[in-house]
């Protein structure tokens, strides 16, 4: 048996973000410290997510408890492919809302920082299969993981979470008024100085490093 601290699984998710970070980097030969802040974010977000989604919800004695890996046997996966069927099949209320309101909140950060990393998914059609993605190869992992449970009802609300994010998103965009112009080639909504890009740098990813 193994077992996984909460400490460990994010120093070790923190030690291969930097490693990736690093061969950017190199390759890029700058920094673009801007873009580094928001990639922050993203990592910071997949940090909590490790946590809520590897780790037990609940705390004893308010320490967080291991992943516990048992290679003594195989376990079959549990899997439910039937959309909503036991979405409030808990003890109780309580624990139905927290899956409910904690699987959609937990991705609406996700809606808020893609479409500002990625300028091609800064539409809803784009950046809501990118946010049911994420959350799907989430559910492939927990296939791998002893007691976990691959349940599409996670999917259906992670993806909603993603969705309210980027709504979110694009209100504090009209709100500051950068809003980009409708039909603007793939631009971001937090363009600098209200200026459109070109539908060349409009496209580039944010994650390769070049210059905006």
């Amino acid at each position: 048996m193994i077992e996984i601290s909460l400490l460990t699984g994010e120093l070790f998710f923190a030690a291969l973000w930097l490693l990736g970070r690093g061969i950017i980097w190199i390759r890029q030969k700058k920094i673009v410290w801007k873009r580094e802040a928001f990639l922050l974010l993203m990592a910071i977000n997949l940090a909590v997510l490790i946590r809520f989604v590897f780790y037990p919800f609940f705390t004893v004695n308010g320490q967080v408890q291991p992943l516990v890996i048992n290679r003594g046997g195989i376990q079959p996966p549990r899997v439910n492919f039937l959309p909503l069927a036991n979405i409030l099949d808990y003890d109780s209320k309580r624990e139905a809302a927290i899956n409910i309101i904690g699987n959609t909140c937990l991705f609406i950060p996700t809606g808020v920082i893609m479409p500002i990393l990625y300028k091609r998914l800064d539409r809803f059609r784009k950046v809501l299969p990118a946010g049911a993605g994420l959350s799907f190869a989430i559910e492939m992992i927990q296939l791998l993981l002893p007691g976990s449970v691959t349940d599409i009802d996670d999917l259906i609300l992670n993806t909603a979470g993603a969705a309210i994010g980027y709504g979110l998103y694009k209100l504090a965009a009209r709100l500051t008024g950068k809003a980009q112009t409708p039909g603007s080639p793939g631009g971001s909504c937090f363009c600098d100085n209200g200026i459109r890009p070109s539908p060349v740098r409009a496209e580039k990813d944010l994650f390769t490093d070049e210059a905006r």
